[in-house]
């Protein structure tokens, strides 16, 4: 079988001789005489397309065959015309270039490997086994796009067997002949079975999105080419609408958004003390009250808890806390777990908490809690 996408990465239309059609539980294993099919392999996934009009679903290798994994049967001696969606080929290809650029890079300033590689729909994964810091990874980005903008040839070959030892190449495992080579002129050298662009001015942009420690290595998350392109013009509609939100320019929108944090922080201590002040205001109306029932609108869980504690502080007694669907139980002494058994198995509740202290929610209107409370001795609304 000839593989066709070996002789020209670029190549999506071409016409075969159907040589075998297998049924099988998901469709028909169709073979040909040669495919420009890419079998997917290496990390890079595989191609999609139409066969005689019938949609290719999966492509893999068998045996040193190619197999289509088609919707429909083909007809064994039947000549076909093959379609691969050339957007989905270039795409794999631009990010399956942008990985060897970025890991032939890293290979030479730190000799680490690539450890694990996968693109998927929208982003590519690639594992080294080393740490980088945020700096360096900074520079090897930088001349990662420096050698796309040198439009470097590559070259892909497979060399005789006695050329084989005489040939430096990047891999994990010394690998046995036959052994294909990627070269990118001065940037990486790679045993490597993927399709990739001719030069690398058409992997059009790297960026590398995030780099997490993995293992005693990193995984870096990237994206290349219209995958870099559509990521960074969403970032750039983003901070388009941070700069309007915050009236600054598009370059000092970090600086704007420090200083709102920091405005933030000084109108959240305000608040919390305002806050204080008010449930402190609340509380005094039930000193000395014993068990009170309390519905107060628009808290957050903290702020209902906090309002509870404050309450049960000078009323001498327990206190309980509503409001929208949450709750809060609070006391000086005793223990509430009973207590909080009883209501939400009544008010169609879940919490829980220390014995000094539940919360959680009901499903419970105000009236269904007041009548709860009242059935009860020595609580007051």
């Amino acid at each position: 079988m000839r593989k066709l996408y070996y002789e020209d990465s670029h190549l999506t239309e071409f016409t075969a001789r159907v040589t075998g059609c297998e049924t099988c539980e998901k469709g028909c294993l169709v073979t040909l005489d040669a495919t420009a099919f890419y079998p997917e392999g290496g990390g890079q996934a595989c191609d999609v397309g139409t066969l005689g009009g019938v949609r290719v679903l999966d492509v893999r290798e068998r045996d040193g065959d190619v197999v289509h994994l088609c919707e429909a049967p083909l007809t064994p001696g039947a000549t076909v015309e093959g379609r691969v969606d050339r957007n989905r080929r270039f795409d794999l290809m631009q990010q399956h270039t942008g990985e060897h650029i970025v890991s032939g890079l890293l290979h030479e300033a730190f000799g680490y490997h690539n450890t694990g590689f996968h693109v998927g729909a929208e982003g590519m994964e690639v594992d080294f086994d080393g740490p980088i810091d945020p700096a360096s990874l900074a520079r090897i980005e930088e001349k990662a796009n420096r050698a796309v903008w040198a439009n470097l040839p590559l070259k892909c070959w497979y060399p005789a067997e006695e050329e084989l030892p005489s040939i430096p190449y990047r891999t994990k495992r010394p690998l046995p002949w036959p052994v294909r080579i990627v070269e990118i002129p001065g940037i990486d050298r790679c045993a490597c079975c993927g399709v990739h662009v001719k030069a690398t001015g058409e992997v059009g942009l790297i960026k590398i999105l995030s780099c997490v420690s993995l293992r005693g290595g990193v995984r870096l998350e990237m994206v290349c080419g219209a995958r870099a392109y559509r990521y960074l013009a969403a970032v750039f509609d983003q901070n388009r609408q941070v700069s309007q939100a915050f009236s600054a320019k598009m370059l000092e929108t970090g600086e704007a958004a420090k200083r709102m944090n920091e405005t933030l922080a000084v109108q959240k201590l305000l608040c919390a003390s305002l806050r204080r002040q008010v449930f402190s205001d609340i509380a005094r109306r039930y000193e000395g009250r014993k068990d009170v029932l309390h519905f107060q609108p628009d808290l957050e869980p903290g702020g209902i808890r906090e309002l509870a504690e404050a309450i049960s502080g000078v009323c001498g007694g327990r206190a309980a806390v509503f409001s929208g669907g949450g709750y809060c139980l609070a006391a000086r002494e005793g223990d509430l777990r009973e207590l909080g058994r009883a209501m939400t198995a009544a008010l169609r509740g879940r919490g829980g908490g220390k014995p000094r202290f539940q919360q959680g929610s009901v499903a419970a209107g105000a009236d269904e809690i007041r009548e709860f409370f009242a059935g009860l001795d020595s609580w007051e609304d």
